[in-house]
């Protein structure tokens, strides 16, 4: 299905077609403030077969699976081999204005095994990076982005851009990927590692009233929906993203990489990923992320929906992805997108179809035929420890109130004896 893109003009409720209306696409509703034109497809599915169409801030995706900003977009070729793949939205590895002060190192990766002591054959359940954001010319990467967008013109592209302290320098940069025709823009606020004294990343993100002021530079410029990444290194990820929707963001990513350190080589004794005899903490994924990040996802859900409508704003669960079943749960807990950026590195581009085919599999479980049938329908079963000591005191009070199988022997009778043998049977 083709897509459409708006751009919104920000201070105001017009909204500037920037592609082609597809006959496959109505629109439903215009929403005002924050919110971005929504759309509709049309039933271009088999009855009966799952739609895992999503839109999303005016965004049209086949499917709510997205490459995450790192390796599995870091040039042309492996964004165009994603988009060939089936993915529905590919986000870019963060890009800054001058690429020259990044430098990378080798070995950058870590991996934790949950075989018996790290075990060679175990299962992966961990993955630790010290890589930094792209080292490539911010030139090449735009030319990229242009290419791709001319090669790609319905799938959606999105930029990942990171910068200093500094508004020019965002504003710029902002301009700059904005011409190339990308569809939406997501802000790296959350990077673990590297560069911290340049307040960049999870600098920014950890520092609210810092945040602040940035998100409003940032959504003062640009013209397309704005995400922000969320760090979850931090003691409560709701006061961030509260901040950067209040500051005009249209979306809110979350989690980026938990900081960690691998671990230790009990042969040389030297710290993992190992550069030279040395390592530095590292952003960690993978599936031992999954509960964190879920956990992290349900609580930014429950304060959008109490504190924001959000049916205008978006949110996009990260952490953990390999199976259509993780991803189902992340959409349970009210996340609009998924996206997969360790998952691709172990399994190849290929794993949407996996995903896919397993998400529909849930949703024909459930016989839900869209997305939106069950997102956040989770949600609402998350409460305080005193609620649940309440509603079980109440359950065991209605349990006691109901007899069951005869009291004494006096109890029996005659008449109903075979049903009140079976009141007394467990099996």
């Amino acid at each position: 299905m083709a897509s459409l893109s708006f751009t919104h003009l920000r201070g105001t409720n017009s909204f500037a077609p920037i592609k082609t209306l597809p006959t496959s696409v109505t629109t439903q509703r215009l929403k005002t403030g924050a919110g971005f034109l929504r759309l509709v497809a049309n039933a271009d599915h088999a009855q009966g077969e799952p739609d895992l169409s999503v839109n999303v801030n005016g965004l049209h995706m086949p499917n709510p699976f997205v490459i995450g900003s790192g390796p599995p977009g870091t040039n042309y070729t492996v964004m165009k081999r994603a988009f060939d793949e089936g993915w529905g939205a590919v986000i870019a590895k963060t890009v800054s204005l001058d690429a020259a002060k990044v430098i990378n190192v080798t070995p950058r990766y870590a991996r934790l095994r949950a075989g018996a002591n790290g075990s060679a054959k175990g299962q992966i359940i961990g993955w630790e990076n010290i890589e930094l954001i792209s080292d490539r010319p911010l030139e090449t990467m735009l030319k990229e982005f242009k290419q791709l967008k001319e090669e790609y013109p319905d799938r959606i592209l999105i930029a990942s851009i990171m910068e200093e302290y500094d508004k020019a320098a965002w504003e710029e940069l902002i301009d700059r990927v904005e011409q190339t025709g990308i569809d939406a823009i997501e802000i790296n606020f959350s990077c673990p590692h590297g560069m911290p004294e340049r307040k960049m990343g999870a600098a920014v993100g950890q520092d609210c009233a810092l945040l602040e002021e940035v998100c409003g530079w940032i959504n003062a410029k640009a013209t397309v929906p704005v995400w922000a990444k969320m760090t979850p290194n931090i003691t409560d990820i709701t006061q961030p993203a509260r901040v950067a929707l209040s500051s005009g963001c249209e979306g809110v990513s979350a989690i980026n990489t938990i900081m960690s350190v691998m671990g230790i080589n009990l042969k040389t004794l030297r710290p993992e990923p190992c550069v030279e005899g040395y390592s530095t903490p590292g952003g960690y994924s993978s599936k031992a992320v999954h509960p964190i990040a879920l956990g992290k996802v349900m609580a930014i859900a429950k304060m959008m929906k109490s504190e924001f409508n959000d049916e205008q704003y978006s949110l996009s669960g990260i952490g953990g992805v390999e199976t259509g079943s993780d991803a189902a749960e992340f959409i349970l807990l009210g996340a609009n997108t998924v996206q997969v950026c360790t998952g691709v590195m172990m399994h190849g581009y290929g794993l949407v179809k996996k995903l896919c085919d397993e998400l529909k599999d849930f949703m024909r479980m459930h016989n839900f035929s869209s997305i939106e049938d069950f997102r956040g329908a989770s949600l609402e079963y998350f409460t305080t420890h005193m609620d649940l000591v309440r509603r079980q005191q109440e359950a065991i009070q209605q349990r006691k109130a109901i007899k069951k199988g005869l009291q004494s022997d006096k109890d029996w009778t005659g008449d109903g004896f075979v049903k009140e043998s079976e009141s007394m049977v467990s099996n």
